[in-house]
């Protein structure tokens, strides 16, 4: 059975596609929270058990930490975008109380606009 590319709605899928990426990207958070935590543990270990027998390599401490590196950075990606989903919106419609985000200046349900235009006049002394 062919898988269908990721955001493309089938019909035999009843998930809504606005929460599908939060949900997967929650999922990711998870599984690179458990190989950060993994890679330090094995990081360290590796560090510790060439320590005690005095043979330590430095080259292959680099690659291992480029690895747990490469990981808590795709983390911290991960963990920005979430952030950034959860407090996107930057206030509600005056007229129909729909949520917008912020530097909108209409609101995409019913039209009004939300930014107000200021009155140049003053700013200028004219």
């Amino acid at each position: 059975m062919a898988r269908p590319f990721p955001g493309i709605q089938t019909e035999h899928d009843t998930t809504q596609l606005e929460d599908r990426p939060v949900v997967d990207l929650q999922r990711r958070r998870d599984e690179l929270n458990a190989k950060v935590a993994e890679l330090q543990w094995d990081l360290g270990g590796m560090v510790y058990e060439m320590a005690i027998r005095n043979r330590l390599k430095a080259d292959v401490i680099v690659q291992h930490a480029a690895k747990l590196q490469d990981a808590d950075a795709e983390l911290s990606e991960v963990e920005r975008i979430l952030t950034l989903e959860q407090t996107s919106t930057a206030g509600a419609c005056p007229s129909c109380n729909a949520p917008h985000s912020s530097g909108a200046a209409f609101c995409w349900q019913c039209g009004t606009p939300i930014l107000r235009q200021a009155d140049t006049s003053e700013l200028f002394g004219t």
